[in-house]
């Protein structure tokens, strides 16, 4: 009798993990993905969805665990939506993050034998993060809450600490929980929209350890907030700011437009590439600082600058690769959407008395076109590191239409990467010299990548 049907009981052996995070077992020649499993495991699951090909099915019982199957570091690991891979072992987690490149460059981009060098792991697979930005909500009893969202669902996972998130972090999480409710504030309700406080963000520099406190809502007048910055400031001394930033609308965005200054500094320091950088609360800037700095010194070793190249760095955010890069470069332009961090990227570039730089706002793909025009000298160089959605088709034109010699395409999805890059090679000609994957995200199934093209 084919088992083949929703609500049956099957007996898998894990095999693979998806690019999802999922592990993939086979049933007669059929796909079935499976969460919260290891690559080793042989479980009981059952299918809660099947399709012709493929199916979906949850753990109902652990037969015979992996070799690979370790215990999570966080308690709440099993529900909390953050972190899918906290009992899988981190060898086994770069194993299959290298084949998921791999798979894409060959499945999607139609690579054959693409060269990918063995990833870099991270010294540091727990307590990484410098930013954590958690959902605020409240639970049955009234008490605040704060946290991520259990995969798939809007149910808020409460935490009190989190082991990814940089330890510093840690001791804030409660204690400015148990403040919100105390000061009786508000905590917004998605489904009504209704209520004001809806996520708390927290940010350290890993290497000056200033804090950054901001707390997202709908509107400004939370009574007393100056008071409350103020405790915060006299009880967590390298807290150097407290923020509001203002979210008014009905949308999945975490940050609204306007950010208000309630106690010190919007931004704090941070040492990246020797190099002090001012990071606001809603800037983009890599979570994993180290493993950054390690993807931009492969950069800098293929790329062997000599002072005299002329660089355009796409979707260049508060100029986090533009400027080490015009450190060994005659000029480089960097090209971003968003007019805060062009801004902020000005600032930096100041700060650090660099000043062979050149920064523009607004739409990427135009930008790149109109940089070539106005440049003197032939763009030598063009790096990318664009959203997860990768570059769109006009971006995509403008660079081919620009056909500059050399191309370093960083990227924190390997799909759309490959997707991108078959593009440059089928309609510009390009090359692939080789990429190099990066953990910048342990625990978890996303794999940053970096890769270099020649015209």
């Amino acid at each position: 009798m084919d088992q083949w049907q929703q609500g049956e009981t099957l007996d898998l052996e894990i095999t693979d993990l998806s690019s999802s995070g999922d592990g993939i077992g086979r049933w007669q020649e059929r796909v079935v993905f499976v969460p919260d499993t290891v690559p080793g495991d042989t479980v009981r699951a059952r299918l809660v969805q099947a399709k012709p090909t493929f199916g979906r099915a949850k753990v109902r019982q652990l037969l015979t665990p992996s070799p690979d199957r370790i215990r999570a570091a966080c308690i709440v690991a099993d529900k909390c939506g953050g972190c899918q891979w906290q009992s899988i072992s981190y060898s086994a987690q770069l194993v299959a993050k290298q084949q998921q490149v791999l798979d894409a460059f060959t499945r999607i981009g139609g690579f054959e034998e693409p060269l990918v060098l063995p990833i870099l792991g991270s010294d540091a697979p727990l307590g990484y993060r410098n930013k954590a930005t958690y959902p605020l909500g409240r639970s049955p009893e009234g008490q605040v809450k704060a946290g991520y969202f259990r995969q798939g669902s809007h149910k808020l996972v409460n935490l009190n600490q989190c082991p990814v998130q940089d330890e510093r972090l840690n001791p804030m999480l409660a204690e400015i929980k148990r403040d919100l409710q105390d000061r009786g504030w508000s905590i917004y309700n998605e489904g009504k929209h209704q209520g004001r406080l809806r996520h708390l963000s927290l940010r350290v520099g890993r290497r000056t350890g200033q804090q950054l406190l901001t707390l997202v809502s709908t509107a400004p007048n939370l009574k007393d907030i100056e008071l409350q910055a103020q405790e915060w400031r006299e009880r967590y001394p390298d807290l150097v700011g407290v923020c509001v930033n203002l979210n008014p609308d009905k949308t999945n965005a975490i940050f609204g437009a306007e950010t208000l200054v309630i106690d010190g500094v919007p931004y704090i320091e941070e040492i990246f590439a020797g190099l002090r950088f001012q990071i606001h609360a809603t800037t983009f800037f890599q979570v994993n600082t180290e493993q950054a700095e390690r993807v931009l010194q492969v950069i800098l070793d293929e790329l062997q600058l000599t002072g005299i190249e002329t660089m355009i760095d796409a979707y260049c955010g508060v100029g986090t690769l533009t400027l080490p890069l015009a450190q060994k470069a005659k000029r480089v332009m960097g090209l971003e959407v968003q007019a805060e961090a062009v801004a902020q990227g000005l600032a930096n570039a100041g700060l650090n008395g660099i000043d062979n730089v050149e920064f523009r706002a607004g739409d990427v793909g135009v930008l790149l076109t109109e940089a070539a025009a106005s440049l003197n000298d032939p763009v030598d160089v063009v790096v990318l590191d664009p959203p997860r959605k990768g570059c769109d088709r006009p971006m995509l034109d403008a660079l081919l239409e620009l056909h500059p010699p050399r191309i370093v395409y960083m990227s924190c999805d390997p799909a759309t990467l490959a997707r991108d890059l078959k593009i440059l090679r089928d309609e510009g000609g390009y090359t692939l010299v080789k990429a190099q994957p990066a953990d910048f995200f342990p625990q978890t199934p996303h794999v940053e990548c970096v890769a270099f093209l020649v015209a």
